[in-house]
């Protein structure tokens, strides 16, 4: 019997992937055919399934798994002939390599390479999967699609899902630059200024807060704490923003951070080692560490 019918031109061709479809199918007792012909210019693909195996479940496996692929033929026909301009048009302030960049994150993203990887990944994948469904509805109309005259007449709204996850992409894109350009000053500051103290120990408490210290267990974080407050409002500011302002106004020789599996702000760490480089080291294992542990057990058995 005929579950689905597939019209479209010559310009497009996804045979191999519906063969894959009847291989991946037959690995599940489901057998279904693939009948091909021409009609003038446009090529017709039905596909037939034998009636006794065929049920709802296996018409949902067979729209489900065309709709990705028709999904995929919609990426790549924006990607041709729509991407770049849109691109050039919103963000004409960024370099050319700079679009060229963007736009493979983009492409990475919108073909599910990246998108798992990325903070964003929910928003990515649940507008993905709106127009995965946008047209799986309209195949299950009735059962049949003509390719071409989707794209054509049902782009607009597709167009709306697929530049709102380029535009979320272009401004973490933005925001990563800006990010890059400033800890590139920050390194440069350090790297030209004297060193004022030899040594500054991070300590991550169990909560994720800090203890911070030099050689001789004086209190820094109190001191930079201080000297933040002349200029700022400490009210507006983390304690990460506290202990780098304080880190780089004293550019230590070395930063010694403890016990890092205790951190909860990951970008902190990460801006330290851009920065300040070889002068970072992990510590895996010293008396502050063990000290602390001991103190925290002695107080909890009381």
């Amino acid at each position: 019997m005929l579950v689905l019918k597939l019209a479209y031109n010559e310009d497009l061709d996804f045979v191999s992937e519906l063969q894959e479809l009847r291989e991946l199918l037959k690995k599940k007792d489901i057998i279904i055919g693939l009948v091909e012909s021409i009609e003038g210019e446009t090529h017709i693909i039905k596909i037939i399934c034998e009636e006794e195996s065929y049920n709802e479940k296996v018409e949902d496996i067979i729209n489900l798994y065309v709709s990705n692929i028709l999904y995929r033929i919609v990426i790549d026909n924006y990607r041709k002939k729509e991407m770049l301009e849109f691109l050039t048009e919103s963000y004409f302030f960024l370099k050319q390599d700079e679009i060229l960049e963007v736009e493979d994150k983009i492409i990475k993203v919108l073909k599910c390479e990246d998108c798992l990887k990325d903070m964003n990944s929910v928003y990515y994948l649940n507008k993905m999967n709106g127009i995965v469904e946008e047209i799986r509805e309209c195949i299950k109309e009735k059962q049949e699609i003509n390719i071409n005259g989707f794209i054509t007449f049902r782009m607009r709204k597709l167009r709306e899902d697929i530049e709102k996850i380029i535009q979320k992409i272009v401004e973490d894109f933005i925001v990563e630059k800006e990010y890059q350009e400033f800890v590139k000053l920050l390194k440069y500051f350090v790297d030209i200024q004297e060193c004022k103290i030899d040594l500054i120990n991070i300590i991550i408490e169990d909560d994720g807060g800090y203890i911070v210290t030099d050689n001789d267990e004086r209190d820094l974080l109190k001191n930079f704490m201080q000297e933040f407050a002349d200029c700022k409002r400490i009210s507006d500011v983390s304690t990460e923003d506290v202990l780098i302002s304080g880190l780089i106004t004293n550019t230590p020789k070395k930063i010694i951070i403890h016990k890092k599996e205790n951190s909860i702000n990951k970008e902190f760490l990460e801006t330290i080692n851009s920065v300040f480089g070889e002068r970072v080291e992990y510590c895996t294992g010293c008396n502050k560490c063990i000290n602390k542990k001991i103190n925290v057990k002695s107080i909890d058995t009381l």
